[in-house]
């Protein structure tokens, strides 16, 4: 069997890293039939090759399917708690940029939700597409976002450092958020308007108060279920909870995000654009939600209906 290092992918991951690739390009409309074979043509080089993942059976993203999903009352809302003093810069780190975070009190955390304790808030990504008809990691019912938030958390209970966590069950939770294409987000616009001082890949810029909170959607409803980083090194230490709502940005908003560049000050220029990982196989897992679904919920009045005119 193939073995890929992860040395190197911890090097990286030092930097506060750990981020998310591309996956394809043709999407014509918003949902994952449509030209996948264009799609899956135009992966990203990262996802050409071969990787091997030990075990592998809970990799990220998946396909959320909303008729699968179980209900799980006992789920609490999920709780934040940011510091905005405690935001330190951006950095584009050739993959996506980064809003980093001092993480070593409990100034900005997330508890609550599938959470047994609190989190700590390492950093914050996006991924997003070449134009809005793609973009997202995960999907809902085959439905594709322009883009996705990726708020990232590491258990200060049970390990030491973020970098531990990384490499450790139960070691992150991340939250994620999708984006859609309408008003542009107010709150968003500071960091819009810092991004072109992070153009090229390793530009690093400081980047001072900013409350991650405003990035999240009112709607409190979450589907959550046991995965992966997705990229490598892979490992299988992630909480997902992933937000039922969107929220909204225009396209002004995202044009700027695909105006970063892949590439270094002198290297040919690679726009930034389909920076997302091809979706996975749910294997045997379960996707737990917050709320019940009205799919279910209208079931079960069917079914309720039913009885009542067999009685």
């Amino acid at each position: 069997m193939k073995v890929v290092s992860i040395i190197p992918l911890i090097q990286q991951l030092g930097r506060r890293a750990f981020i998310n690739q591309k996956v394809s390009q043709v999407r014509h409309c918003s949902l994952l039939g449509c030209n996948l074979q264009d799609n899956r043509a135009n992966l990203h080089p990262l996802w050409k090759g071969e990787i091997d993942v030990p075990g592998g059976s809970r990799q990220s993203p998946i396909n959320i399917r909303i008729r699968d999903s179980v209900f799980h009352p006992q789920l609490a809302p999920v709780h934040t708690q940011y510091d905005p003093n405690t935001c330190l810069h951006i950095w584009n780190n050739g993959y996506s940029f980064f809003v980093e975070f001092d993480d070593s009190t409990d100034k900005s955390i997330v508890s609550g939700g599938p959470l047994e304790n609190p989190f700590r808030l390492k950093q914050f990504h996006f991924h997003w597409g070449r134009n809005n008809d793609w973009g997202s990691e995960h999907t809902v019912d085959s439905r594709v976002f322009p883009a996705e938030l990726h708020l990232v958390h590491w258990n200060c209970s049970k390990y030491r450092t973020f970098e531990e966590a990384i490499m450790e069950p139960n070691g992150l939770a991340v939250i994620g958020v999708f984006l859609k294409i309408g008003k542009q987000h107010e709150k968003l616009q500071k960091l819009v308007d810092i991004l072109p001082s992070v153009r090229y890949k390793d530009a690093l810029t400081e980047f001072n108060y900013f409350d991650a909170s405003c990035l999240l959607p009112s709607c409190v409803d979450y589907w959550t279920y046991s995965g992966s980083l997705t990229t490598p090194p892979l490992t299988e230490s992630v909480t997902w909870i992933i937000m039922k709502k969107p929220i909204e940005v225009d396209h002004s908003q995202l044009a700027v995000f695909r105006s970063l560049l892949f590439t270094a000050v002198g290297e040919e220029e690679k726009y930034m654009v389909d920076n997302f990982r091809p979706l996975q196989p749910i294997m045997n897992r379960t996707v737990h939600s917050s709320f019940e679904p009205a799919l279910q919920i209208s079931h079960k009045k069917k079914s309720e209906e039913h009885r009542q005119q067999a009685g």
